[in-house]
């Protein structure tokens, strides 16, 4: 005897929760039901899923193998369902796309009537998060598709380059570099370098971009969003640097300066990612030319 559909979705959202009953509301149906399913599918495995008492809910260890190979076959299981769409380059139905924090806000609001226009049938649900998240997300068939820096490694996913971002150096207005027209990225990186949290990946390419100059800095002062990183600087506490794309929205933050880098200018590449193998992936390059018209950086122009 086969496990159903349903009692995956069910075995899955409990697993991810570790609760019957967030899993019965991100499912939308009642714990008995929930818990009913999940018997049939140990008495179907013969094996015990979950360590089950009052006051918590955690998988055993034959558990979590479980529910790691059950997501990815839900995940193909969404992907056999959109081969109807296959030879079409028109987005139908949900598409769940996941973006970095340090492209949302700057890309999103130049797309969305566009995407509505040419995808009417497209129902969109967007989630923003670091990119290790959103690539397990993405592995885990809990999004279809990603919207990030793709210079980095992304592992064994199909990519689509979309444009390159230039970085710009921000610097307090009374800062001796601000005197100048173009800053090379050594005389910055001799600064005290603010930097995103751990986990942004304009973290990472900021750090390896100061350690290539020769920096040693420590990065010891991090905020969790550019707008924060960019009124530090204001406040006079270092430097930072912020991708091109930005620089309409946080140009403006009082007692800053912003600064093109001396050639070769430091960039980072945006791009789509999703499943190797995805039936949708002609609709996705079509979805990656609308974006890269709408949002392609002025200096590109």
């Amino acid at each position: 005897m086969r496990p159903t559909i349903t009692q995956l979705e069910y075995f899955v959202a409990v697993a991810r929760r570790l609760s019957f009953r967030g899993a019965a509301e991100e499912v939308h149906a009642t714990q008995p039901a929930i818990s009913a399913q999940i018997q049939k599918l140990e008495a179907i495995w013969k094996v015990q899923l979950f360590e089950r008492d009052r006051r918590r809910v955690l998988l055993t260890p034959i558990g979590e193998r479980l529910a790691e190979a059950s997501k990815k076959l839900l995940a193909e299981l969404d992907d056999l369902s959109a081969l109807t769409q296959a030879t079409k380059a028109t987005l139908q139905g949900s598409l769940r796309l996941g973006v970095i924090p340090t492209v949302a806000p700057y890309v999103l609001p130049r797309v969305f009537d566009a995407l509505r226009d040419a995808h009417p049938d497209l129902a969109l649900a967007v989630r923003e998060g670091p990119t290790q998240l959103l690539l397990r997300m993405l592995r885990e068939g809990e999004l279809d598709l990603l919207l990030l820096a793709i210079d980095v490694d992304l592992g064994s996913v199909e990519t689509l380059a979309l444009f390159d971002d230039a970085f710009l150096a921000v610097l307090p207005k009374k800062h001796a570099l601000a005197r100048k027209r173009e800053v090379s990225l050594e005389a910055f990186s001799a600064e005290d370098v603010l930097l995103l949290d751990e986990g942004h990946c304009l973290s990472l390419q900021a750090q390896d971009l100061c350690r290539r100059a020769g920096s040693s800095s420590r990065f010891d002062l991090r905020a969790t969003s550019l707008v924060t990183l960019v009124q530090l600087v204001g406040a006079g506490q270092g430097v930072t640097l912020i991708p091109e794309m930005a620089q309409s929205d946080l140009g403006r933050t009082p007692g800053i300066a912003l600064r093109a880098f001396a050639k070769p200018t430091p960039s980072r590449r945006i791009g789509l990612a999703w499943r190797s193998g995805s039936p949708r992936a002609q609709a996705f390059r079509a979805l990656g030319e609308l974006i890269e018209a709408r949002t392609r950086p002025e200096s590109d122009s």
